[in-house]
């Protein structure tokens, strides 16, 4: 996907939540335990975001968010034949839990795919290893990937492949990380302007105020 494309899904997906997010800096009220870790928040509680998925493991097998998030777990939804910005994304987080790694806070990096026709468990297995070894690759059905789409309030839309050539087509979709743990769930979403100390402060914050 190229940085237009990026450009244009992430203001697609601003309107398609309808305002469910808001950017705000600390935000939060004083029963929030996260409140100072915060650098966005979400109408309604974080409880509008995230929510239960089944999708395909790299080893073939059927997992369900209680599978795969068994303890804190950075999640990104993007694609592995993507040219430019998944691949920037996913590095950064792969330093960020390296970083966390470094400090005593294991973290569990997971990559969804948005492109279920291309991205097989085989593929992905290649791609996460190539960026992390602990980062999970997960694919499904396109109607799983969906439901897991839908789950995090994400955007994704697949463009018309290029004439002559059915395989090699663009997947526009939005670029946020999301932070869950395995009680409370989804508990913040992570811009791709952050850098992976700037990441892996926050998300230590969060970690530490469980």
């Amino acid at each position: 996907m190229t940085r237009l494309y990026a450009i244009a899904a992430g203001v697609v997906v601003v309107v398609f939540l309808g305002g469910l997010w808001f950017v705000t800096m600390g935000g939060g009220g004083s029963d929030d335990k996260f409140a100072q870790c915060r650098g966005s928040a979400v109408a309604g509680g974080s409880a509008q975001i995230g929510g239960p998925f089944t999708l395909i493991d790299e080893d073939g097998q059927t997992v369900t968010d209680e599978d795969v998030i068994d303890m804190p777990t950075l999640i990104y939804f993007g694609y592995a034949f993507c040219p430019d910005v998944c691949p920037l994304d996913t590095a950064r987080n792969a330093e960020a839990v390296d970083i966390l790694e470094e400090r005593g806070i294991m973290v569990k990096p997971v990559f969804i795919s948005v492109d279920p026709q291309r991205d097989t468990p085989e593929l992905l297995a290649d791609f996460t290893d190539n960026l992390h070894p602990r980062m999970l690759g997960l694919t499904g059905t396109p109607e799983q990937v969906k439901a897991a789409s839908q789950a995090y309030r994400t955007y994704f839309q697949v463009q018309e492949p290029e004439e002559g050539d059915e395989d090699y087509y663009l997947v526009d979709h939005s670029t946020f990380s999301y932070l869950s743990f395995p009680d409370e769930g989804f508990v913040e979403f992570f811009r791709r302007d952050l850098g992976p100390d700037q990441l892996a402060d926050s998300i230590q914050c969060f970690v530490e105020a469980q």
